[in-house]
């Protein structure tokens, strides 16, 4: 059964294979879902658009959050792709020193752009897109733990990923009328370019089967079928909420008392 057939989507963020933006991609499509792609920089260019061929051959386009230019630009090169039922954020930076050490030694630049491309970058992509979104429409975001809890090196993304929850929220408000979702998908570790760039994260893929109560890590694929559930119809009345997939590790209030021998 293809929950999504028919559907329009736009997945921004899109940098290689092994990304959690392309395993979400690869399930929308699966689900009968149009897809756009978006890349910033041609650096990963070539490698979204061989992607793209393997979706559908949905369009593929430039798209840098950190420029209203470049945000107009991609407004008006989507038109023609047809109205958005779904939209997805798969986007966040921060500056490698600001991922280890002391958060009170973050800089005001390093703080400035994370928070604009990690979370503003939400706010304006919907509000340059809202136009394009269809009545009804899903929109989602990507998020951590680190939003809410203390994970070491995490850091600086951890209060840009706050920023970026508590915005989908206001979003979800604001777009209700129209009957529009904003949620947010926070997904445990995986293994991808973005999470090598923190500092112990092999060790949450060493912690996180020993302590989830699936006793497993979650792959990019698992992700995907949230995001599934999200942009179909079986989630209308789900809005403004963050959906943990990550085994269960979330809640987990202290480690198990055979956590060394698992």
């Amino acid at each position: 059964m293809k929950l999504l057939e028919g559907k329009r989507a736009l997945v921004t963020g899109v940098a290689n294979r092994w990304s959690i933006a392309t395993g979400i991609a690869r399930a929308l499509h699966h689900h009968g879902a149009a897809v756009a792609l978006t890349y910033q920089g041609e650096r990963v260019k070539d490698e979204v658009v061989k992607l793209a061929a393997d979706l559908g051959g949905g369009p593929v386009l430039e798209c840098d959050v950190a420029s209203d230019a470049s945000l107009a630009a991609l407004r008006e090169a989507i038109a023609g792709f047809g109205a958005l039922d779904v939209l997805v954020h798969c986007i966040a930076f921060a500056n490698k020193d600001d991922l280890g050490g002391q958060v009170y030694d973050t800089s005001r630049a390093g703080f400035a752009l994370s928070l604009d491309v990690s979370a503003y970058s939400l706010i304006a992509l919907v509000g340059s897109l809202r136009e394009r979104l269809a009545d009804g429409a899903s929109v989602m975001a990507l998020t951590y733990l680190g939003a809410t809890q203390i994970v070491p090196n995490y850091n600086l993304m951890g209060i840009a990923k706050a920023a970026l929850e508590s915005s989908m929220r206001y979003l979800a408000y604001d777009l209700g009328d129209r009957g529009i979702r904003v949620n947010a998908i926070s997904a445990g570790p995986i293994k991808t370019a973005s999470m090598r760039q923190v500092g112990g994260a092999t060790r949450m893929l060493d912690v996180v089967p020993k302590v989830a109560p699936l006793r497993r890590n979650v792959t990019a694929d698992d992700v995907g079928n949230t995001a599934v559930y999200l942009a179909s119809d079986l989630s209308r009345a789900i809005t403004a909420d963050v959906h943990f997939v990550d085994a269960g590790y979330h809640a987990m209030g202290f480690y198990p008392p055979d956590f060394e021998q698992r």
